[in-house]
């Protein structure tokens, strides 16, 4: 089956592309993760290169919808050969120094990769370019770009599919489908070639008689738990919004004071430039939780803090024991919030409209209310000029 150049069926894809909750979060994993400033999901025929989702961040100009010359981009090559293109840096290379696309779109780092659905129907392509160089030809990184591919193809035809169906019958069926298919494709096939990532950068940092390659072992390591944070991140997501919640591994915590005091360290050790401080020892009781979701909670507020707050001013967490509760403040100065956007804040997906490009995929806070929440407590948030943002969370002391 092929797809026609009808506006009313490109139109149509388009917004079946927009309906598709995950491509937003695909699309910055591919920036956040190889480089690439403008990544894209495709309609490609032989006549027309429609955008159907777009992660710009180098101001290219192009919206869901718009429209490129298709023979002045290289999908449709992609597209002709029905298997990837990528290359690193245009001006070097010496099949494409010299062709038509780096030039018109001034680009030094392209990949694209054909969607097919599983029909065997040519979508079009997912497609991330540069004007700088980067390396995104190696295996690794055309097989994240494989996997994101079938991901969408995959989820095209489920959209597909609950768009003919009838909408009373299809819907809390197939959402769960598509969002329980979403989770294993995550989980298994992304965790793997993580870890290889997180391996190769531990061996190379073990070489102490080559200082480059050790440097380049931390930056691999570095980048490989981002890589891992934003999989279990859009993990919890999936889960939450299965109807799962947050899933808990509850023990006594005896020492949660000196839990917390270990994810404070390890910040700390990552920014030496920030001013951290600390009184989390002051917590008197038991309480029956899952140590590492506490840790991940204060991790995504400090992280937060460490993202949104003033540089020059000090970020302050604190912990006690009040009644019946374990409290945690997490305190750091800057431009307040506005009072708009505090309830908008534990939102999935959610991010100021001051965010800096390339920050998190807007999911630390709206995790952190997961968990929070799966744990019987309550969080809250409060911001002025004169006090800075503070986060409170209340946790039950639930001895056992």
């Amino acid at each position: 089956m092929e797809l026609t150049d009808d506006p009313a069926e490109i139109a149509r894809d388009v917004a079946a592309v927009g309906r598709i909750g995950a491509v937003p979060t695909l699309l910055k994993i591919i920036c956040q993760n190889t480089g690439m400033r403008f990544a894209a999901v495709a309609r490609v025929t032989a006549g027309t290169w429609t955008a159907c989702a777009v992660q710009d961040d180098i101001a290219f100009g192009l919206k869901p919808g718009g429209q490129l010359e298709v023979n002045s981009t290289l999908c449709v090559e992609a597209r002709a050969a029905g298997t990837p293109i990528a290359f690193d840096h245009a001006s070097t290379d010496p099949l494409f120094a010299t062709h038509h696309t780096p030039r018109i779109y001034n680009i030094e780092s392209y990949v694209s990769v054909p969607i097919v659905l599983p029909d065997g129907t040519y979508f079009g392509n997912l497609c991330a370019i540069d004007p700088a160089p980067n390396e995104v030809s190696k295996a690794q990184t055309l097989s994240m770009f494989t996997l994101f591919a079938e991901v969408i193809a995959m989820q095209l035809q489920l959209e597909d599919s609950h768009q003919a169906s009838q909408a009373a019958l299809a819907t809390e069926r197939s959402t769960a489908q598509l969002r329980e298919q979403f989770i294993a494709v995550l989980g298994h096939d992304l965790r793997n070639p993580v870890s290889a990532v997180a391996g190769a950068g531990e061996l190379l940092a073990r070489r102490h008689d080559a200082p480059d390659l050790m440097r380049l072992g931390d930056r691999l390591k570095r980048t490989a738990r981002r890589m891992a944070g934003l999989i279990d991140d859009v993990l919890d997501l999936a889960r939450t919004r299965l109807g799962d919640g947050i899933g808990l591994e509850a023990e006594r915590i005896e020492d949660l004071g000196a839990a917390w005091t270990d994810v404070v360290g390890e910040l700390v050790q990552a920014h030496p430039d920030r001013d951290i401080r600390q009184k989390l020892m002051d917590i008197y009781a038991p309480v029956r939780a899952d140590r590492g979701r506490l840790q991940q909670l204060l991790s995504n507020l400090l992280g937060n803090a460490l993202a949104h707050g003033a540089a020059d001013e000090p970020i302050t967490v604190s912990a006690h024991t009040e009644g019946s509760d374990v409290v945690l403040w997490v305190a750091n100065g800057g431009p307040a919030i506005p009072a708009s956007e505090l309830d908008k804040i534990f939102q999935p997906y959610w991010r100021p409209a001051h965010s800096k490009p390339g920050g998190g995929l807007g999911l630390g806070l709206y995790i952190c209310a997961e968990i929070v929440r799966a744990h019987g407590g309550v969080i809250r948030a409060r911001s002025s000029a004169e006090e800075g943002t503070v986060f409170e969370v209340r946790l039950p002391i639930v001895a056992g």
